[in-house]
Parts: C-alpha cells; structure tokens; sequence
C-alpha cells in the first residue's frame, strides 16, 4: 500500500453499530460489565478508551511499527520511556535537542540517579566512545530542534545494539512521512503529535511506536500507571490530523523548499541551517534517510545581536510569533528565550545555539506570500 493511502486509512474502521465512517468520540470514563471481570474489552478509561485504541493503532501503521501508545503530551511520551531506567543506567543523548527534553533529562531525572552523557552525535564516533557498560538508553533527535542537524539512525542503531541498549529516536521533525527510524533499526519512535501528525495547533500530544512486544507491554504499564493519557478528543483531533498528513507535508516541504533558498540569498542574513542543502554537513545521510527536508528551518543575521534578532522577531505579519511548530500557519521562535530557554547559556553557546538564532516553522500558505512577509521583516 503507498503511503498516501497507509495514511488516510490507518487505524480507521467504520463504526460497528452506526457505520460512521469517522472514529467516534468516546467520551466515558468507565464501561459496564456484565459480570466482575467480563467486559467487552474496554474497563475503565485510564487504560483503555476506543478513541485513543484507534488512534494508537494509527499511529503504529505509519511509523512502520505493530505498536502505538498515545499520551497527553510529548514530554509525558519521554518520561514513559526514561521511566524503563534504573538508579544509575546511563543515557547517551544528543547536545542538540529539544529545551523541554534537556529540561525533563537534567532536572527530573538526574536526581534518581540516572546519569545522561550529551554527545554530538551527528559524529556517530562520538556515541561509540561515550558506551560504557551503564549504557542502556540512545536518545537522538534527527532533524535536531533548532539546528537542524542530522544523526545517522541505521549507524546509532547498530552501536546501541552492541551495547545492549534501546535507541529511541525523536522523529518530530521529520514526521512519519519523511522518516521512519524503526525501519533503520530504532526501538522506539517519539512524536509530540502536537506537531506534524496534529498539524492544526489545536491540540497537546505525544506518541511512541515500536515492534518488540515485551517492551510495547513494559511501556503501556507505565502508560497506564502513571496516567498521562490523552483525552478521547484529543486523540480523535489527531486521527482527523493524520489524514492530511501527507498533503501537508508535502506542501510543507515545498514552501520551506522556496523560503530556504531566500533567506540563503539574503543580503542581510548570516548562516541558513536546513538540512536540504547540498552543503549541509550531513546532507548524504539526511537524503538517505528522508523523503524529503521539511519545513523547519533556523537561521542568524550578519547584525547578529539580539536586537536586530528580536526586531525582526516583532515585525512579520504571517510568521506568528509562537512556540511550537508543525502547524498549517507559519511560526517565527527565539529558541534561546523560548523553546530552549530551560538550557544553561554556555551549553546553548557551545552547541551553536547563538543569542541571535531564529527558527522557522514554514506552513503551508502561498511561497510567494511568506517569502514578502520575510523580506519586509529582515529589511
């Protein structure tokens, strides 16, 4: 089946008593039974609801996966997966990553006693020396939040394996229409479906897909004793959300095509980071790995100070100046007050992430529109 078609019917099914072709909103927090322990598969809403069982199944059909667990946001999605760990497991973790990530890592975890290593690990060398005998977690992000960097999944994937350890890869950029890293050896896949698979910024939620059943039942235990589950409206605003995936992303991936190679040409613009140019450091793996490069871009000014950063950050009238991404509307962020602020100012330095970097989340209006609403702010 091609992708288009996985997508729009992914975990649909008419509904058994009325033939509604769109999933209903089971809005219930509990199921009758017809005796103690005799149910129809279905016993209280924290661990099972029907909106949610066919939006997981969704989710796994377009990550390739036999699994899907959905949860109410991608920080709680993170939290399940750090939460197989033990008292001190070691975590090997990307230096360039999402705030709220760093923030759950460093603030949450360290103090149970689980030590997390930051590597560059677009050098997959640097994941290799960093495996010790602790080691039982890979985290990547490949794009990365903001820089746009790109890890190499099937070679992570083979050094994690080795060293006996899971490799979850957060695939929020890219979304499952670009990428698919349990093809390339992943265990895990993360969304914050808020993004791409949403896609309409109108709801909070994350995602995990896999195939190995010991570690899908191991992960929908802490799902359903830890309680950070969607709500059955939530999950069937990402059920609609994923049918149009591929239009959007389509559409997506051709504006941010366009606005790309703008800003490259702008006289008053520095560094373009987008991982569709062909000088892009790890081009040849991003084009091995991706579809296509997405909509999400960042980018400095030659007048790199945080002034000109933010006076341009005030002046567009199409990019709205907003955290999040992945919406049809286009978004402007200062990753270092915003998104990424929970980061320590020299770790954000050290990594690339400069005072006056601006990110871009390219939605799917008209290229010609976004490209003027650019110019006039840039100046």
């Amino acid at each position: 089946m091609k992708l288009a078609t996985k997508i729009i019917h992914a975990g649909a099914e008419p509904d058994p008593s009325t033939g509604a072709i769109m999933t209903p909103i089971y809005q219930t927090s509990t199921y009758v039974q017809t005796a103690p322990g005799q149910n129809k598969g279905y016993e209280y809403a924290r661990s099972q609801n029907p909106t949610r069982k066919a939006l997981e199944d969704a989710l796994a059909i377009i990550e390739n996966g036999k699994y899907g667990l959905a949860f109410s946001s991608g920080v709680a999605a993170t939290d399940a997966v750090i939460k197989l760990l033990s008292p001190g497991d070691e975590v090997i973790a990307a230096n360039d990553m999402y705030g709220g990530t760093y923030r759950l890592f460093s603030k949450i975890f360290e103090k149970f006693g689980i030590k997390f290593i930051y590597v560059d690990t677009t050098d997959v060398a640097n994941v290799q020396a960093a495996v010790t005998p602790n080691t039982k977690l890979v985290w990547i992000e490949t794009p990365t939040n903001p820089l746009m960097n790109i890890t190499d999944i099937h070679a992570v994937a083979k050094i994690s394996k080795a060293a006996g350890a899971l490799l979850c890869v957060d695939n929020t950029f890219a979304s499952p229409y670009l990428q698919n890293p349990l093809d390339l050896g992943a265990d895990i896949v993360m969304h914050s479906s808020t993004k791409y698979l949403g896609g309409h910024s109108d709801v909070i939620q994350g995602a995990l897909m896999m195939n190995d059943t010991t570690l899908r039942e191991q992960l929908y235990f802490i799902q359903k004793s830890c309680g950070a589950v969607p709500g059955p409206m939530d999950c069937f605003l990402v059920l609609r959300g994923i049918k149009t995936l591929h239009v959007r992303m389509k559409q997506h991936c051709e504006n941010g095509y366009v606005v790309a190679h703008f800003l490259r040409k702008h006289p008053n613009v520095d560094k373009v980071y987008w991982c569709g140019f062909a000088d892009h450091p790890n081009y040849n793996i991003a084009k091995l790995q991706m579809r296509a490069f997405g909509g999400m871009m960042s980018f400095t000014l030659k007048d790199d100070s945080i002034e000109a950063a933010f006076k341009v950050l005030s002046s567009t009238k199409l990019f709205a100046l907003a955290e999040s991404l992945g919406g049809v509307e286009s978004l402007i962020n200062h990753p270092a007050s915003m998104t990424h602020a929970s980061i320590p100012r020299e770790e954000r330095i050290k990594n690339g992430l400069v005072d006056g970097l601006i990110r871009l989340s390219v939605g799917i209006e008209d290229a010609d529109d976004l490209v003027e609403d650019l110019k006039q702010a840039i100046g």
